[in-house]
């Protein structure tokens, strides 16, 4: 079989088209049973067990979504979705997801929903942000966690999050990621709540790997 280059563009629908065909594609592997989505920037803030364990003994999904008024949640909003998808049910969060089996075969074999996106959703307003959360929360909502695994600093405001290079990478910068919030897991409250954190650059790597046995516990 010929391999096809599909060209992928920020801010389009063709970033969701590639994340379908991802999912579409680990899905034809049965032992595949959960599905998280990161960045070549991203950074696992736990070793492998740790991660393995928190992702497949959770009973819920990672998918952050949340109403948000203004220009960049609500206003992204086309009238014309409506009655497949209506304003209040238009949410907003993270494309960096984490799903189970069931809910990923949901979002590939989804033909509802996805086509309204692919029409109607056109920047200023970005399928990426906002496909995932509306799609998931409208039908699998009390399966999902509302949140996501991937910690991101968008403090400096923007439309992209900060970008971490070799100076930025401290112990205290890693430690408040790993265990700096709190959140529910299983019903429980933790501060253990992000398991990835991104945007590093290149340059952070010889930085990482100092603190990597004492602080991320490699």
């Amino acid at each position: 079989m010929m391999a096809v280059e599909v060209a992928v563009e920020w801010g389009k629908v063709n970033m969701v088209e590639a994340e379908r065909r991802l999912l579409a594609n680990a899905l034809l592997d049965i032992s595949n049973e959960r599905f998280v989505l990161l960045s070549e920037s991203c950074i696992p803030l736990f070793n492998f067990s740790t991660i393995y364990s928190y992702v497949m003994d959770s009973d819920t999904t990672f998918v952050e979504a949340y109403d948000l008024a203004g220009p960049v949640g609500r206003g992204r909003y086309n009238h014309k979705m409506k009655p497949v998808i209506k304003l209040e049910q238009w949410l907003k969060g993270s494309q960096w997801f984490e799903l189970d089996r069931q809910l990923a075969i949901e979002v590939i074999s989804d033909r509802r929903y996805f086509p309204v996106f692919k029409k109607y959703c056109k920047p200023p307003c970005y399928s990426d942000e906002h496909y995932l959360p509306t799609f998931v929360s409208m039908k699998f909502g009390k399966r999902n966690a509302n949140r996501t695994l991937t910690w991101v600093d968008w403090t400096n405001g923007g439309p992209h999050p900060t970008r971490f290079v070799r100076t930025d990478v401290t112990p205290e910068l890693l430690i408040g990621m790993r265990t700096g919030r709190q959140c529910l897991y299983n019903g429980k409250r933790t501060n253990v709540c992000n398991l990835f954190a991104r945007k590093f650059l290149p340059s952070t790597l010889s930085r990482l790997l100092l603190f990597s046995t004492k602080i991320l516990k490699f």
